[in-house]
C-alpha cells in the first residue's frame, strides 16, 4: 500500500512525517480473513496493532460460552493499541463479519514509531480520548429509550465508515444481535426497529448485496440526538 493513500485512510496519520509513514509500511505485515474468523484471539492482545485496510470486524468481550459484542469496526479504523500501552490481559476477541484486509505492526515497532514522531504521538493521544469521550457517550445513553439508541448506533456506523452511494450511506449488513449488543438493547428490540425503520424509508437492507442503506442519514441524526 501506498504511504499516501495510507495516510487519507487513516486519519490518525494525516499529521505523521512521510518518513515515518514510509518505514511503518515497510514493517508491517498484510493479512486476509474471510468472514467468521478470528482475526485476533484473546492471548494476543499487547503484540501488534491492526489496522483494517477493508472489510468489517467486531470486538467481542468473552465469558464463558457467551460472547457480546462491544464494538463494531469499519474501514480506515485501526484496534490493539490499548493493550499494547497497558498490558493488561484481554478477555476479548475480534471476528472478521466480512471479508477482511488488515495491516499489522508488532507492539515493539509501533511504539518506536510513536517516539519518532511527535505529531503522530499527539494525534494518537487526541484519538485515545476520544474513544473515551464515545464510551462515556454510550453510558449517557443507558437509560435512554431504544430506538433513540439504535439511530445512534447507525449514525455512527454510517458516519464513520459509511460509503456514500446514489441509494443511500452505504454500510454492512450486520446481524441484528451485534446492532444489538453495541447499542445496549435487546436483539428483539433491535429488530423490531430495524423493520419499523424499513418500513418508514430511512433503511433499506439488501440481503443479496450483504448492504444496509442509510437513505435517511438526517433524520436519523435527529433521532439520535434526542438525548436530552
Amino acid at each position: 500500500m501506498q504511504s499516501e493513500a495510507f495516510s487519507e485512510l487513516f486519519p490518525l496519520f494525516n499529521a505523521a512525517n512521510p518518513e515515518t509513514v514510509d518505514w511503518l509500511l515497510s514493517v508491517a505485515d498484510e493479512h486476509e480473513y474471510p468472514p467468521n474468523r478470528a482475526v485476533l484471539m484473546e492471548d494476543a492482545w499487547g503484540n501488534a496493532v491492526y489496522f483494517l485496510v477493508s472489510g468489517w470486524v467486531k470486538v467481542r468481550r468473552l465469558s464463558g460460552e457467551d460472547a457480546v459484542t462491544l464494538a463494531i469496526l469499519g474501514r480506515g479504523d485501526f484496534f490493539g493499541e490499548m493493550a499494547i500501552l497497558d498490558e493488561s490481559p484481554r478477555s476479548s476477541d475480534a471476528i472478521a463479519i466480512s471479508e477482511v484486509t488488515l495491516l499489522s505492526v508488532s507492539a515493539q515497532r509501533f511504539i518506536q514509531t510513536l517516539f519518532k514522531d511527535v505529531q503522530l504521538h499527539h494525534r494518537m493521544l487526541q484519538l485515545m480520548v476520544r474513544r473515551l469521550r464515545q464510551t462515556n457517550v454510550r453510558f449517557q445513553l443507558r437509560n435512554r429509550p431504544p430506538a433513540i439508541k439504535l439511530a445512534k448506533t447507525l449514525v455512527s456506523l454510517g458516519e464513520n465508515y459509511g460509503e456514500v452511494t446514489d441509494r443511500g450511506t452505504r454500510i454492512y449488513n450486520l446481524d441484528p444481535k451485534d446492532l444489538a449488543n453495541v447499542s445496549d438493547i435487546s436483539p428483539e428490540e433491535s429488530q423490531k426497529l430495524l423493520a419499523k425503520l424499513v418500513s418508514k424509508h430511512w433503511v433499506e437492507i439488501d440481503e443479496a448485496d450483504e448492504s444496509m442503506y442509510l437513505l435517511n442519514l438526517k433524520q436519523l441524526a435527529h433521532l439520535a440526538g434526542h438525548m436530552g
